[in-house]
């Protein structure tokens, strides 16, 4: 009786230490910030730990690249660059590259001005702004390229697409042609085949620059209302509009972090452009992430813990170590 107890113990503690113990996982890597900066000369990409740590350039040319996107799964990242400075043509356009800064290539092969990639929840897609006779339109292209269309008509300019995050809507920043000379821009919301135009701010300040926020429910986006250019926050309906930053310096370029807790922005207000954390409550809360002395601009988050796609994994045999192939999506915390 003795002894069947000894191993009727013995079996229950090995299940209990089995399943205390946490399999052995591949540690993911760390949330991280890419943005552009000048401090090799040109505007070059860079990339950063969240917390401002481990800084370093993904592009190596004579020209500018700017305005990094991830793709949802964290592997690629879209960017506007411009030709070589001796080029003839020296147009921006639309590259894609890996998340190392390798197999740079364009996608677009227009030859209008481009700028502003933006791309879908899904990966599938990439929405940009392309000047097209004097005006800018929104355009959306696939992610591997090809399949290029406008979504706003000769009416209606718009820039700076920013998708929601069920991939149903943009987000942009537009004014009706009739009102280039005496009106202010706005931040106008559309289906994503570029139907059902709605107009979201009306003020008679500017609005622009719209992030729509990973968990759907909010826009951050700049306006001058107060002056100087502030960072403002706003259902996605357009209500409750608030204001987060106050400082006399401009601040400009906010983005959201994957949790939809914290905003990435840029601001003037130590002499320079340099890049700011703050968390969605507002400015008492602003931490500093650059310090550099050079102009840093066009901060945009990734959280492998947020990845999109979900790659399958495998469970090793016993005594080895735990491999996943991929990240889990976490759609919220």
């Amino acid at each position: 009786m003795h002894r069947r107890y000894n191993f009727a113990y013995s079996i229950l503690a090995s299940v209990v230490v089995l399943g205390l113990t946490p399999p052995m996982v591949g540690a993911a890597p760390p949330a991280q910030i890419a943005f552009a900066s000048d401090r090799d000369g040109n505007l070059e990409i860079y990339v950063m730990d969240a917390e401002g740590g481990n800084q370093r350039r993904l592009t190596n040319n004579e020209h500018d690249d700017w305005e990094p996107s991830w793709s949802p799964d964290g592997t690629r990242i879209a960017f506007t660059a411009s030709k070589e400075r001796n080029a003839r043509d020296r147009h921006p356009r639309i590259y894609v590259m890996d998340a190392d800064g390798k197999n740079r290539r364009r996608l677009t092969e227009n030859p209008a001005t481009e700028w502003g990639p933006s791309w879908s929840p899904d990966g599938t897609r990439i929405a940009f702004t392309s000047c097209v006779d004097r005006c800018s339109h929104i355009f959306v292209i696939d992610a591997e390229g090809g399949n290029q269309r406008s979504l706003t008509n000769n009416e209606q300019v718009g820039w700076g697409p920013s998708w929601s995050p069920d991939g149903t809507r943009i987000a942009f920043t537009s004014y009706s042609k009739r009102e280039i000379l005496a009106g202010n821009k706005e931040i106008y919301v559309m289906d994503a085949d570029g139907s059902n135009q709605q107009r979201l701010t009306e003020t008679p300040a500017n609005e622009w620059s719209p992030a729509w926020s990973p968990d759907g429910e909010r826009i951050v986006f700049v306006s001058d209302k107060n002056e100087s250019y502030e960072i403002y926050v706003m259902d996605a309906d357009g209500k409750n509009q608030r204001r987060l930053t106050m400082n006399i310096a401009h601040d400009v370029h906010p983005s959201w972090s994957p949790d939809s807790k914290r905003i990435v922005f840029v601001s003037q207000r130590d002499g320079n452009l340099e890049i700011y954390v703050m968390k969605v409550d507002g400015a008492r809360q602003i931490r500093r992430r650059t310090i550099h002395g050079s102009e840093d601009s066009y901060p945009a988050w990734f959280d492998p813990a947020f990845a999109v796609e979900v790659a399958p994994f495998s469970v090793g045999p016993a005594g080895k170590q735990f491999r996943m192939w991929g990240w889990l999506k976490q759609v919220r915390r």
